[in-house]
C-alpha cells in the first residue's frame, strides 16, 4: 500500500499499535487488512516498513520491519514568525514542514494579528503531522510556545545567526549564514515591527535581509526565507 502513517508512541521493538484517527483511516476509508504493507513514522527522526497483524474497531496491531534513521542535519533552521489568521496559518505550517524548518515560534509582537492560543498551537501540530505524512518526513516541526522579540533573543543559543526580513533590505548573503549550525529566520506581522521590536533584535545581532522587489504577506515571507536559507545552509 506504501500509506504513511502517524505512531503517537514511539515502538520498543518489532510491533506496534496505531490507534484514533490513524487507525480509522487506514481500515474504514482505505479498507485495509491483515497482511496489508504501509509505513510508519514516530515524529523522531525514524521510520519502519509494516505489515498489519491485526484489525480491530479502533486499534491496528503491526509488525515492524527494519527501522530506517535519517541522519541528522548539519544545520537547525527555527522561523519566529508573527502568525497570520485563518487558513493561512495552515498553508505556512505546511510549507515549513516540507523545507525541514526544525521549529517555528509564533511571535508576540505589538502589531500581531492572530494569537498563538493552546487551540491554535494544537491544531497547527496536527497540521505538522498531515505534511510530515504527504513529504516523507521523519522528524516533526517543533510548534514552541510563543514569544515576544525580546524574549526570543533571549532564548537564543549564542552561536544563533539571526536573519530579519524587511522590505528594501539587501539580499540574503551567504556568509557567514553558510558556516552558521543554527539559523533563526524572523518574519513580523503585516503591519511590520515596531522600531522598538526591530531595535531589540538588532541589538542582539539580527542581521536585515531583503526577499523580493515587493511587499510579501507574511506566509510567503516566511516560506520565501526558510527556502533561502535551507539553500545557503551547510549541507547534510
Amino acid at each position: 500500500m506504501g500509506e504513511r502513517f502517524f505512531l503517537e508512541t514511539a515502538p520498543d521493538d518489532d510491533r506496534a499499535v496505531l490507534g484514533g484517527d490513524e487507525a480509522r483511516h487506514l481500515v474504514r476509508v482505505l479498507r485495509a487488512d491483515v497482511g496489508d504493507e504501509v509505513v510508519v513514522f514516530a515524529g523522531t527522526g525514524r521510520e519502519w516498513p509494516a505489515r498489519i497483524a491485526r484489525v480491530g474497531r479502533d486499534r491496528v496491531d503491526l509488525e515492524l520491519g527494519p527501522v530506517r534513521v535519517d541522519p541528522p542535519g548539519e544545520c537547525e533552521i527555527v522561523m519566529a514568525v508573527a502568525l497570520p489568521k485563518g487558513e493561512r496559518q495552515k498553508w505556512l505550517v505546511e510549507k515549513l514542514t516540507e523545507l525541514g524548518v526544525a521549529r517555528l515560534v509564533p511571535l508576540l509582537t505589538q502589531r500581531g494579528v492572530a494569537a498563538a492560543t493552546p487551540a491554535v498551537a494544537d491544531r497547527l501540530r496536527r497540521t505538522v503531522v498531515e505534511a510530515c505524512k504527504q513529504c516523507g518526513r521523519n522528524t516533526l516541526m517543533d510548534v514552541a510556545a510563543p514569544l515576544a522579540p525580546e524574549a526570543l533573543v533571549t532564548a537564543l543559543p549564542t552561536d544563533a545567526v539571526v536573519i530579519l526580513a524587511m522590505p528594501g533590505a539587501p539580499p540574503l548573503s551567504a556568509d557567514p549564514v553558510a558556516r552558521a549550525r543554527r539559523l533563526v529566520g524572523v518574519i513580523g506581522p503585516e503591519g511590520g515591527f515596531t522600531l522598538e521590536e526591530v531595535a531589540r533584535l538588532e541589538q542582539w545581532g539580527a542581521r536585515r535581509t531583503g526577499l523580493a522587489p515587493h511587499v510579501l504577506r507574511v506566509e510567503t515571507a516566511a516560506i520565501a526565507l526558510a527556502a533561502a536559507l535551507q539553500a545557503v545552509a551547510p549541507a547534510s
